[in-house]
């Protein structure tokens, strides 16, 4: 599956093909072995595109629940769904969650005539929906806008100043680029999130969001914002959980050791798309990134966006101390525990806090992700990548 590239940033390519291969082949692979596959992800990341290359929209089997015609043929849906084989694909499911409990006992057919792949741009209350409803029959793939490890490494100062989100990377000009993620965001609010059920007025989402861009890459506070918004701490909480539940924010959580020293145990937050998270702090350059107080927060929540969705692992956290020793990024890799940190520097050392956390936290490695060309040994099992070997290469830990 391919999209088409046509700006002037790549290198005086005008044209040139992307293709998301290994996301698709990871899409076929679990339709291949289970009956239901949700594949979740932000609006406007790809998704519908993806199916596309499985499955034609002129199709029967395809159900646009944003259509008012899918959404009538669906009106009887066990009477609409059963007669069908082969691959089904529904798009934005979290606009009928009803449908659930259907696709479970279509699931449970003999010889189950259809697979069925489900599309939807909410997470929290469309995996709760099909945890419930179809456990053991389900499959998740959650998924978000390019990646380096799609683009190639070159493709790595356009892509943190514009973000991922397809027709955003893609524009043509600097400005429409800005024009589409501020229509993306507008809405989003407005309309989407309201679609969803969301009952918090787009201003107060705005203004929230806005803000929560200046607290990037930082330890989430409650009480500061809900100051600031005039509103109480479960509020803020609420609107955070929001903003997650559309892929918009993520939540590094804490990993708890048993230590005697005092650890942070409140999550960091992250704008997940570093196109939206500049247009939100006005960034419209790369001269106004490079002079912003968040250039480094910026590079960071880019550098872990990039590592999550190509480095293997169970669990994903991070690492902090009120003494002041923290590690970016923490990764569960079955009984192993493997740590990043994110540099924007020419060459990074060895630092106390990564000898700190390698010794309470007993890492078996840590990587120490910066923006240049040359791997080395920093010190024993830690070693400097180059952030385009650590998301187009084998991985930040290949030996």
């Amino acid at each position: 599956m391919k999209f088409p590239v046509s700006h002037p940033d790549f290198h005086g390519i005008l044209f040139a093909m992307i293709t998301r291969k290994a996301i698709l082949d990871q899409i076929t692979t679990a339709l291949a072995r289970s009956r239901v596959v949700v594949l979740a992800g932000p609006r406007q990341s790809g998704k519908t595109t993806l199916a596309r290359a499985l499955l034609s929209e002129e199709s029967e089997n395809w159900f646009d629940l944003e259509d008012p015609t899918a959404l009538a043929r669906l009106a009887e849906p066990m009477t609409a769904l059963s007669p069908l084989i082969g691959l089904v694909v529904i798009d934005e499911v979290q606009r009928r969650p009803d449908l659930f409990p259907v696709l479970r006992v279509l699931a449970d057919r003999r010889g189950a005539p259809a697979r069925f792949l489900i599309l939807g741009s909410a997470s929290g209350e469309l995996l709760r929906q099909s945890s419930e409803s179809l456990a053991g029959r389900v499959e998740r793939i959650v998924i978000g806008g390019f990646s380096l490890s799609e683009l190639g490494a070159d493709a790595a100062p356009v892509l943190w100043r514009r973000g991922g989100f397809p027709l955003s990377y893609l524009a043509s000009r600097e400005v429409d680029s800005i024009a589409w993620r501020k229509h993306f965001i507008q809405t989003l609010l407005e309309r989407d999130l309201p679609q969803w059920g969301v009952r918090v007025p787009a201003t107060a989402l705005q203004r929230f969001w806005t803000m929560l861009a200046h607290y990037h890459g930082q330890i989430w506070n409650a009480a500061d914002p809900a100051r600031a918004l005039g509103v109480n701490e479960s509020t803020t909480r609420h609107y955070l959980d929001l903003l997650s539940d559309a892929f918009m924010v993520r939540q590094l959580q804490p990993w708890h050791a048993n230590l005697k020293k005092r650890q942070v145990k409140s999550p960091k937050v992250y704008v997940r798309d570093s196109g939206l998270l500049h247009h939100l702090l006005g960034i419209a350059s790369i001269k106004d990134l490079q002079s912003h107080p968040k250039l480094g927060a910026s590079w960071e929540g880019f550098v872990i966006e990039q590592v999550l969705a190509h480095e293997p692992h169970d669990e994903a956290f991070f690492w902090a101390t009120h003494q002041g020793a923290e590690m970016d990024l923490v990764l569960q890799r079955g009984d192993e525990l493997v740590g990043v940190e994110c540099k924007r520097e020419d060459a990074p050392g060895m630092t106390r806090s990564i000898a700190i956390a390698m010794e309470d936290l007993e890492l078996a490695r840590v990587a120490v992700v910066y923006p240049g060309v040359r791997r080395y040994a920093i010190a024993d099992r830690v070693e400097a990548v180059p952030l385009g070997q650590a998301a187009c290469g084998k991985g930040i830990f290949a030996r």
